[in-house]
């Protein structure tokens, strides 16, 4: 008996669309406009956006601008090409495929190594629901003044507002994530003017300096920026939200679909970098440049910014760009979270319950760590997510590299020599680092 075409290369049939719920709900319009389809496919990119400008992300640029001015912009600019490259994969894979990553994997491999990729999945998205509450947490404290304790509690609140926008549709989701973002980037535009940056050295940092390897810390958390950039949960995410669109499931609506995916994640994670590129060279201009080199937190960098720019805005500003960032990625987390459970194990929960679990793995951490050991003891907590987070990402990169360069399974789409190369040093260099950043930080070397 012939196998069916959408199971040609794979072990198992996929017989459940990604996110069912919403698969195939926004209309990409039939004729040639370019524009009317490039805005029909706006949307998955700024999702995935979110992951590369969370609050987990937030202490390396600090810490980098603080201590070396504008020199590892370019660590910054290599990280988010990097990006670029595997979230094409990824909506790539979902277009072509018809699959989301975890159900790539669950159809791919057998059933023990399926059911492990699945917990290691688990156990970095609850990673990176910790660093959201975090951000979210001190976000409150700063703005209200609210304890860290109880700002912990209140951040499950945010369940409900999540919820609501869901069942409105995704667009509703995109358009919320995107007036986050856009909060974000006022924010940071105010305090990019207000630091007075030299536009020289900024241009300088872009290029790689030799200086960078050369010194042993720059190189440290050179690796810190560039391991744990790119968001593991993202690679899931984004080979399923990319099949919301309504596109003809033909090798023509393939292509065509491919094509304006690739538009709407290149721009959204240009977006990204220079949001990235703003808190480094906000950093550098205001604590590198007046001696305050050993500012590496959060709280710090807010504590500072107020008497060295001189306005009370900054600080505010400062902290209403740190909850958007907060808000934004539990909105992503939470759809990444239904993704990863429906698509390795099969199992479907409503998304009250899912959100509910996903939260509550992440709350109870974060809460004795405040009880305990108060502001301290959070920021700490922010570094360990980010260590979760970089031993995941190889298990999800390699299999995403290796999936999109085989033949039988992306036919015609199979990445090209060039591609598949690029794909593998990208996955070769990231494993590599993300191993030297664990082996330094459990040894406690510099």
């Amino acid at each position: 008996m012939q196998k069916k075409k959408s199971s040609i290369g794979w072990r198992n049939e996929n017989k459940h669309p990604s996110l069912s719920e919403v698969f195939s709900s926004v209309s990409v319009p039939k004729q040639k406009g370019i524009w009317k389809k490039l805005f029909a496919f706006t949307g998955p990119g700024l999702l995935i956006a979110v992951g590369y400008m969370d609050p987990g992300n937030w202490a390396t640029d600090i810490s980098g601008g603080a201590q070396f001015g504008y020199m590892l912009l370019s660590v910054i600019f290599i990280s988010n090409f990097f990006a670029i490259i595997l979230q094409y994969l990824a909506l790539k894979l979902g277009i072509v495929c018809e699959r989301d990553l975890a159900q790539a994997c669950r159809d791919h491999y057998p059933p023990l190594i399926s059911f492990i990729l699945w917990i290691l999945c688990e156990i970095s998205i609850a990673a990176c629901d910790l660093a959201e509450i975090i951000g979210s947490v001190l976000a409150l404290k700063l703005l209200f003044g609210i304890p860290i304790t109880w700002g912990v509690l209140i951040t499950a609140i945010d369940v409900l507002i999540i919820l609501f926008f869901q069942y409105k549709g995704f667009r509703y989701i995109e358009s919320v994530v995107a007036a986050l973002i856009f909060t974000i980037l006022v924010c940071f535009s105010f305090e990019i003017i207000s630091s007075k940056p030299e536009i020289f050295s900024i241009l300088k940092g872009i290029v790689p300096s030799p200086e960078i390897i050369k010194n042993s810390h720059s190189f440290y958390i050179s690796i810190g920026i560039l391991g744990a950039t790119v968001m593991p949960h993202n690679l899931y995410l984004h080979s399923s939200i990319i099949q919301t669109r309504d596109y003809p499931r033909t090798t023509e609506g393939k292509k065509m679909a491919i094509k304006y995916a690739t538009i709407d994640s290149t721009l959204s994670l240009s977006l990204a970098f220079f949001i990235n590129a703003a808190i480094l060279i906000i950093s550098a201009a205001t604590f590198h440049k007046s001696g305050y080199t050993e500012v590496a937190d959060i709280m710090d960098a807010h504590k500072l910014l107020n008497p060295i720019l001189g306005s009370s805005l900054s600080g505010i500003f400062f902290a209403l760009a740190l909850l958007a960032s907060g808000q934004n990625s539990t909105l992503t987390g939470t759809l990444a979270g239904q993704i990863v459970m429906e698509g390795f194990i099969n199992i479907k929960f409503k998304p009250w319950i899912r959100r509910l679990i996903t939260r509550l793995i992440a709350i109870v951490p974060a809460m004795i760590a405040s009880i305990v050991y108060g502001e301290k003891g959070t920021t700490e907590l922010l570094i360990v997510s980010q260590i979760i987070l970089s031993i995941q990402l190889s298990f999800a990169i390699v299999p995403l590299v290796n999936f999109t360069g085989d033949s039988e399974k992306m036919g015609p789409f199979v990445n090209g020599p060039i591609l598949k190369i690029s794909a593998w040093v990208i996955t070769i260099i990231i494993v590599l680092l993300n191993l030297f950043l664990l082996y330094n930080t459990f040894l406690g070397r510099r």
